[in-house]
């Protein structure tokens, strides 16, 4: 059984994102006794991971599991290919460092008006300093949610990469994963909680 939950959010994103909060509050009414984490990541990647470590340091890998959304989902990924531990993945951005690179310079956050952060290329090429190798070391750890009807990333790519694990293809939806609560039975059998 899960016994440590890491939730970690997409680009502009924040812990006040819909699928955010909805596990937030899941957390808080199931499984109280879960050590949850859900942290603002820096706009810098490698200071992103530097942080994803420094919450996580001492979690056993075993009742561990990471859920990421876009980029959170690469996050995640290296995160759980790093300690082999559980992974939930809607929409996990597969080659950030590509699609990123259209958005250097000053980005708005979308759930806290008026707050910017400044997206820098060097932020471009620590994202593909860290990308996982290919193939995944530990496909089977990986439950990835895929919306065909994701209107910022291509499912395509996003199935081709994760195809070795577990998928689930969904026919519509959108990138936001609008009808999360709808696949959250998968999430939490995958993840064991």
């Amino acid at each position: 059984m899960l016994t440590h939950l890491l939730y970690l959010h997409g680009f502009r994103s924040s812990p006040q994102s819909a699928k955010a909060r909805w596990m937030a509050d899941w957390v808080a009414v199931h499984r109280p006794d879960l050590v949850w984490a859900c942290p603002q990541l820096p706009p810098s990647p490698a200071a992103a991971l530097d942080d994803i470590h420094a919450i996580t340091a001492g979690w056993p890998a075993a009742t561990t599991g990471v859920i990421g959304s876009s980029l959170g989902g690469f996050y995640a990924t290296v995160f759980a290919q790093s300690r082999g531990c559980r992974a939930v993945l809607v929409n996990p951005a597969v080659d950030p460092a590509r699609d990123l690179a259209a958005h250097i310079g000053r980005q708005t956050m979308y759930h806290s008006a008026g707050e910017s952060f400044d997206f820098r290329a060097e932020y471009v090429d620590e994202l593909r300093a860290m990308a996982p190798p290919e193939p995944l070391a530990h496909p089977e750890t990986i439950l990835a949610i895929v919306a065909k009807g994701d209107e910022v990333l291509d499912w395509r790519e996003m199935t081709a990469r994760y195809a070795r694990g577990r998928l689930k293809l969904i026919a519509g939806s959108d990138h936001g994963l609008t009808d999360f609560e709808s696949h959250v039975p998968d999430l939490l059998r995958h993840l064991q909680l």
